[in-house]
């Protein structure tokens, strides 16, 4: 790797030097922020749970909305209640919880320290258009979590919390399954919303042009439908509500395509 600052070459040993003190910065910070989260239990769950009845913001946001546009809408009452099955179970899932989120606090520090590291490798250029793709990356992925935590959870787990086939059938949901639900989709939105950088990356190696997108639109569609029905819950719903945020990021990447030269 050449050292673009001081023109000097730095061996393989160096460049392992280098990654080590980059791997026990990320492990410390992420480590004391695990720690930082797990003390705060309540704070931690109350955000996570709050969903589970109709008193999520998102809710009341949509009533006053509507309320304001002079109809007088207001969603049914429903409260889900957690069990837990196993002796166990609540504090492994405080844990990995614990970890699940301060993994996604400290990723904007990960990238900046990739970065970093492979900064003095790249030409001038380069290092111009990698800080915005690099910032990029990050806000896009947290724009995917908040889609997942504010809209495509709340309204999967009241569709499914409270679906019964027979009023005698009442549903008992477990912590554990509630929390991998969540940490599932809220992970695969932050990935579905790479799509554009994706795109920006192959356009960039001249694998991927906007007329071949603009061509495929409805196969695109398809196969947009096809990821979703695999990424979320089993109901049409969620489906159709994570279908339309990807159709719209394969649109913002056709726009991004049209604008790059392929190197």
């Amino acid at each position: 790797m050449k050292n673009n600052q001081n023109d000097n070459l730095m061996t393989f040993g160096e460049h392992l030097e280098e990654f080590r003190k980059m791997l026990f910065r990320i492990i410390g910070i992420t480590v004391c922020l695990t720690v930082f989260i797990f003390c705060a239990k309540e704070t931690t769950f109350n955000l996570l749970l709050a969903p589970c009845d109709n008193h999520f913001i998102t809710y009341r946001l949509i009533e006053d909305f509507l309320g304001q546009m002079g109809m007088d809408f207001h969603f049914d009452h429903y409260s889900i209640q957690m069990i837990n099955t196993e002796l166990s179970n609540q504090f492994m899932t405080h844990v990995s919880t614990s970890v699940y989120l301060s993994l996604l606090l400290v990723s904007p520090y990960i990238v900046v320290e990739l970065y970093h590291y492979i900064a003095p490798a790249l030409y001038d250029n380069e290092r111009r258009y990698s800080v915005s793709v690099a910032t990029a990356i990050y806000l896009l992925f947290i724009l995917g979590v908040l889609m997942s935590y504010f809209v495509l959870f709340p309204f999967a787990l009241r569709f499914l919390g409270t679906y019964q086939v027979a009023t005698s059938v009442v549903n008992q949901i477990n912590l554990d399954s509630y929390i991998s639900t969540f940490v599932t989709l809220t992970l695969m939105m932050g990935l579905v919303f790479q799509l554009p950088i994706m795109s920006f990356f192959l356009a960039k190696m001249g694998i991927l042009q906007a007329t071949f997108m603009k061509k495929y639109r409805r196969h695109a569609l398809v196969l947009i439908g096809i990821v979703a029905a695999v990424i979320t819950p089993p109901d049409l719903f969620t489906c159709f509500m994570v279908m339309m945020p990807m159709y719209g990021l394969y649109e913002l990447s056709i726009l991004i395509v049209e604008r790059i030269k392929t190197i």
